[in-house]
């Protein structure tokens, strides 16, 4: 019996994230992907980062979330131009963003002047792994609290990274934890990313941070011309 296969999701989305990319390039946006598990502490690193970059670069946010405005909400405190994106539906919602959902959330979002723009997806380990929604670089975020194994077990989204923050680090001495057996896992599974180390309660490691996103947005103007 012949199977037909109707339509191939992954090409969809693929056709529709290089059309945002494309969008966004033309603007001179420069774009990352945040990506982590749930709990993570992206929002609050991004927090953060708005604050540091305030009156350098214009900044806009999209984020993905299942339900609710609260991470758009404290973004939208810092005074720059953010949309929510929900997932949620009657199915309980899709664990990630996808390049369609982004799509509609830049059609909301005022990109005039915008020079960076932060896509902070909905936390989960795997289903984030593979859509491309439209980005220059996508950052895996992975705190201490979750222990040292996660790039093993999760492979793939910290394989595709193309830079590793390590957040929370202000609790790792009230923690079981080993860094070096976190950094061999990272390297087993990706040997080239940038591994940062951050904490957004002391500030420790924020320079770094701020240094990859200025690095990163000189690098990927250089490389299209702008």
């Amino acid at each position: 019996m012949e199977v037909k296969v109707v339509r191939d999701i992954m090409k969809i989305n693929d056709n529709v994230a290089a059309s945002n990319h494309e969008m966004l390039a033309g603007r001179g946006i420069v774009t990352l992907n945040l990506v982590s598990s749930p709990g993570a502490g992206k929002t609050s690193l991004l927090e953060k980062t708005l604050e540091i970059l305030k009156g350098e670069i214009a900044v806009g946010v999209v984020e993905g979330d299942v339900n609710t405005s609260h991470d758009a909400e404290k973004i939208a405190a810092h005074d720059v131009p953010v949309v929510q994106v929900n997932t949620g539906g009657p199915a309980g919602g899709s664990c990630h963003l996808d390049a369609g959902m982004v799509k509609e959330g830049l059609a909301a979002l005022e990109l005039d002047g915008l020079q960076l723009l932060f896509i902070e997806n909905v936390g989960n380990l795997i289903c984030t792994a593979s859509y491309k929604l439209g980005e220059d670089r996508k950052v895996t975020f992975v705190s201490v609290t979750e222990g040292e194994d996660k790039p093993v077990k999760y492979p793939l989204i910290f394989r595709n990274a193309d830079a590793i923050v390590i957040t929370k680090t202000d609790l790792i001495p009230h923690l079981d934890f080993d860094m070096e057996k976190l950094y061999g896992h990272i390297r087993e599974v990706n040997p080239e990313a940038p591994v940062i180390e951050c904490s957004a309660r002391t500030g420790e490691g924020m320079d770094t941070w701020i240094a990859y996103i200025r690095q990163t947005s000189e690098d990927v103007r250089a490389k299209r011309g702008d």
